[in-house]
This record gives C-alpha cells, sequence and structure tokens, in this order.
C-alpha cells in the first residue's frame, strides 16, 4: 500500500512545483499550519510617549523605516546604522549609473537615462491583501498601477513538449481544457461519476457545464475554440479555428502542473499592484515622511557589536574606519540572521539557536534593455512567460508603452541549484545564459537586447541572501522564540514573519516589535 504525502513533504513538493516561499505558506494556510496576517492598523503610541527614550535601528530597510516613521511620530529619538551606501535593504530599484553591489560582480547600471528604463532587482508586486504595505502606500501618498502576473498572450516553454517550441498561453489552457472536460463529459453521460443524489435535472447541468467549461461540440467532442485564438480570419472573413495541440503534447508540458494555476494563489491574483516608476518609491515616501530632528540615518556603518544591558542595548559600529559606539533604550534589529550570527553579542544560547535556524535564501534576477519593444509587435503587453530552463521566467513592463525602448525581466530563479549555477557565473555568462535561453521564447530575443544587469542575492553585499525561509518544523519553537524581545532587542525584518521575501512580512515584524515596546512602557511607567 503507498503511504501518503505527509504534511512536510506536501510543503516542500508543493514549493518546488509552484515557487518559492509565497507558495509555501500558501500550502501552509491550506494544512492549518498557519494564517495570512489579516487588516489591521499600525501600532500607535500615545503623543509624547517616547520623549527622552531612543532606539537604534540595525538595517535602514522596510521593517527599520516602518518602526522610525511609527516610534518618531511619538517622540522616540531614533538613529537607523546601516552597512551599505543606500538605503531601502532588499527594496532595490537600479536605473542608469546606479551601482549594484554585488561581490565579485559590481556592477554600473547600463541602462539609457530614461524614467520609463528601470528594474526591480527586488520586490516588484504589492498584493491586494498585503494590507500593511497597501496602508503606507496611501499614508506617504505613493502612486500605484496595476501588475500583470497573467496575460495569456505569454508563452509557456518546455523542452519536454511542442518539439520544444514555446506555444501561447492561452493555446494551452484551452486545449487542456477542451480535453478534460471531453473526458469528463464522457464519463458522466455513463453516469459512472455520480453519486446517488444526483438526478436527471442535476445531471443534465452538469453536462451543460462541462460543454460551456471545455467549448465542446454536441457530441461532447473537443475539436478547437476560438479561445484559443483565429490561425486565420475573424474581422473581415470568418475565423478559422486553431488545429488543436496533440494531447499527449499537452500532458508532457509541466505548466499545467503549477505555473498554471500560480495566478491562483491569494497573493498572486489580481489585482496586484506596483508603484509607479519603481519599487523604491515606497522607499522614497518614507524617507520624505521621516523627521530628521528625530531620525538620524547613518550609511556605511556596519555594526560589529551588540551588548543587551538590563535597561539599555549597547551597539558598536564601524564608521569611516573608526569604531564607535551608541546606547539606546531599545534597539529594533534588521540584520539578516546569516550576518547577525557573525556579529559580536550576549544573546542568550537559546535565542542564537533560533536564529540559526532561519534558512538563507536565494533569487537570482537579470533585466535586459531591449533597443525596441519587440513583445508588443507579438501583442504581450505587461505579463510573465514560463520555461522550464534556468531563467524560469520573463517578465514584459507593466508600464513605458508604445515607447522605442523598455526593460524586460530575462531571469527569475529561485530553485537552490538554479541559483547556485548562475552564483557561480560572471556577470557577463549570466547575461549570455539568459540569452541564450530566451532565445528559445523570443528566437529574435538577442537582436533585440543591448545591455543588462544579473542580481544574485546571496552575494549581494551586506546581505547575503534573499527570501529566508522557516522550515515548518521549526516555527512553534524557534520562531515564536524570536518573536519575542531578547532584553531590550527585537528582531524584525521579513525574516521574522512568516511571508519571507515580502515587505509586507517585514513591516508587520516591526508592528510586532513596536507593540513589544508598548506594553514594556505600559508596564513601567503607565504610559500608553
Amino acid at each position: 500500500m503507498t503511504r501518503g504525502l505527509t504534511r512536510r513533504q506536501c510543503l516542500t513538493l508543493f514549493a518546488k512545483l509552484a515557487g518559492g516561499s509565497a507558495a509555501l505558506m500558501q500550502a501552509a494556510n491550506v494544512l492549518g499550519i498557519t494564517t495570512s496576517p489579516g487588516n489591521a492598523p499600525p501600532i500607535i503610541f500615545k503623543a509624547g510617549s517616547g520623549q527622552k527614550k531612543s532606539v537604534v535601528m540595525l538595517g535602514a530597510g522596510i521593517a527599520s523605516l516602518t518602526a522610525a516613521l511609527e516610534l518618531s511620530k511619538a517622540g522616540f529619538h531614533c538613529t537607523i546604522l546601516e552597512a551599505s551606501q543606500r538605503v531601502g535593504g532588499r527594496n532595490l530599484t537600479v536605473r542608469s549609473g546606479d551601482f549594484i553591489d554585488e561581490i565579485g560582480n559590481p556592477q554600473i547600471c547600463p541602462f539609457d537615462p530614461e524614467p520609463h528604463l528601470y528594474f526591480n532587482c527586488g520586490p516588484a508586486r504589492i498584493p491586494a491583501e498585503h494590507t500593511a504595505l497597501m496602508h503606507y502606500c496611501r499614508e506617504l501618498a505613493i502612486p500605484l498601477q496595476l501588475f500583470s502576473n497573467y496575460n495569456t498572450n505569454c508563452y509557456t516553454h518546455d523542452d519536454k513538449a511542442f518539439a520544444g517550441k514555446p506555444i501561447r498561453i492561452r493555446e494551452y489552457e484551452t486545449d487542456l481544457s477542451g480535453f478534460m472536460n471531453e473526458l469528463l463529459g464522457k464519463n458522466l453521460s455513463k453516469q459512472t461519476m455520480l453519486d446517488e443524489g444526483i438526478g436527471e435535472v442535476e445531471l443534465e447541468r452538469m453536462m451543460e457545464f462541462v460543454r460551456q467549461a471545455g467549448d465542446l461540440n454536441k457530441d461532447l467532442r473537443y475539436m478547437g475554440s476560438e479561445r484559443a485564438g483565429y490561425a486565420s480570419g475573424g474581422i473581415t472573413a470568418p475565423g478559422k479555428l486553431k488545429t488543436p495541440r496533440k494531447f499527449e503534447d499537452i500532458l508532457h508540458s509541466d505548466f499545467g502542473l503549477a505555473a498554471m494555476y500560480f495566478m491562483r494563489f491569494s497573493d498572486q491574483a489580481p489585482a496586484v499592484m506596483t508603484p509607479v516608476g519603481g519599487m523604491d518609491k515606497v522607499v522614497q515616501g518614507f524617507l520624505n515622511k521621516l523627521d530628521p530632528k528625530l531620525v538620524d540615518i547613518r550609511l556605511n556603518c556596519p555594526v560589529r557589536a551588540i551588548e543587551l544591558n538590563k535597561n539599555t542595548v549597547d551597539i558598536e559600529y564601524e564608521q569611516q574606519g573608526a569604531i564607535k559606539k551608541l546606547q539606546a533604550d531599545y534597539c529594533i534589529n534588521a540584520i539578516p540572521s546569516q550576518i547577525l550570527l557573525g556579529i559580536t553579542n550576549n544573546f542568550s544560547s537559546a535565542y542564537l539557536q533560533a536564529i540559526s535556524k532561519i534558512q538563507r535564501g536565494n533569487l537570482v534576477k537579470i533585466g535586459f534593455q531591449a533597443k525596441q519593444r519587440f513583445w508588443e509587435d507579438e501583442l504581450i503587453f505587461a505579463g510573465i512567460s514560463w520555461t522550464n530552463q534556468d531563467i524560469t521566467q520573463l517578465w514584459y513592463p507593466e508600464h513605458g508603452f508604445m515607447q522605442q525602448k523598455g526593460v524586460l525581466l530575462g531571469a527569475y530563479s529561485w530553485e537552490p541549484d538554479v541559483t547556485s549555477r548562475f552564483m557561480n557565473m560572471t556577470h557577463a555568462q549570466r547575461l549570455e545564459t539568459a540569452l541564450t535561453q530566451g532565445e528559445k521564447i523570443h528566437p529574435q530575443y538577442r537582436q533585440y537586447i543591448e545591455n543588462g544587469v544579473s542580481i544574485c542575492w546571496r552575494r549581494m553585499n551586506h546581505l547575503l541572501g534573499c527570501g529566508s525561509q522557516w522550515h515548518p518544523d521549526d516555527i512553534e519553537e524557534h520562531f515564536t522564540l524570536l518573536q519575542q524581545p531578547e532584553g531590550r532587542h527585537f528582531l524584525v525584518g521579513d525574516q521574522m514573519s512568516l511571508l519571507p521575501g515580502w515587505q509586507e512580512g517585514a513591516i508587520r515584524s516591526s508592528w510586532l516589535a513596536m507593540a513589544n515596546i508598548r506594553q514594556e512602557l505600559q508596564a513601567s511607567s503607565g504610559v500608553q
């Protein structure tokens, strides 16, 4: 007798098929391991409750910016220490002349200096259900536009199917639905799939559902459908249907096993948003709102030591070659776990063990500038094409329509073996690999590409990873421990959420830290 999959095995398989931590957490919701965060307001402090109190934030990512905004409103003095030369953490949008600080592959973005020629190296989408981030987009007046996760004019490509040629997603989905519903209709006609409570009226209704879903003829056969697009005609002459693909070819493609359902996850389903002009508009929105009298941001200041005392936290950091010290009442720490473990500290052994359980993630993105928006000539305006090659996805920009040039995503990879291959390549080798693989989707690809950037997050300086993972077995013990204060020290960032890789997780972790600070203030002084 075959044993069923355990929940752990199911989660691992689902993440591999559907792609990364977001899919993992969606599956975890289904299996009852966790629930997605609901809509909730940010942590509110009583005006003036933070006066004469200080907070140091380690790392200048979204979690720290969130904390600085809310705490400074209450009068806390906030100091943000950032190891790199920029604010934003993994919220990184590059434009002409921007520096990409990847160890071994430093780059200067070669794009033309045009406002629509930019590339979101980190987060690029804001799901509607990410209500915390949406809250700040409203508060900070960040204009949003639609992001297209799903466009049936895009392609699916699989070396094992259709002789290795790409086909339109609409053709694949239409033919698969037609053949599957033909099989279902033939079985329904024999009443082999009916429960005892189904009568003739219900049977006929089900048969009609099947006919409509598969676009079947009166004999319950799938002979093609205009849903796949016409082979010719359809405007000034009658449309001629495309010949359906062979069912065995459809089944040889992996697209129908996972990627086809990608847009049905709640955090990928329409409507998904993105800031007008680049994801770093979120970072700029926070910076525009912060009071410089209460928020001091210090760049190029890597932390060297963290010492927890009874009522304070002492931080030792480096600035322009000199070692400096800073003492604060509270510490909100967004340093990635893989770097934090190498910093001198006096954390408890249990706390350190829990930090070590955070699994370092990795993502690879490649962006190409095209001298002509050739995809628009193929009727593709935004959306994602899928391939079983290492590049995995091509994204077509949701902005700059009808301009001469455009920047498209030429690779987005997350599987460990794939990202390791990219990680060990030079920048030039990555671009060449992405070009060669992209030619299988767009044969004319290479002739239009002018230049590109590549980002391997595991090699990005001061970060060394992206989208940290929590193994389901570690959530109950270690994750919950790290959610609690270690003295007056609070670990935050998307690594301290069940939405790793998402800005929503970073914000929610910051809200939790601030809730603990408010509770401590209330307990010690009665201030709310």
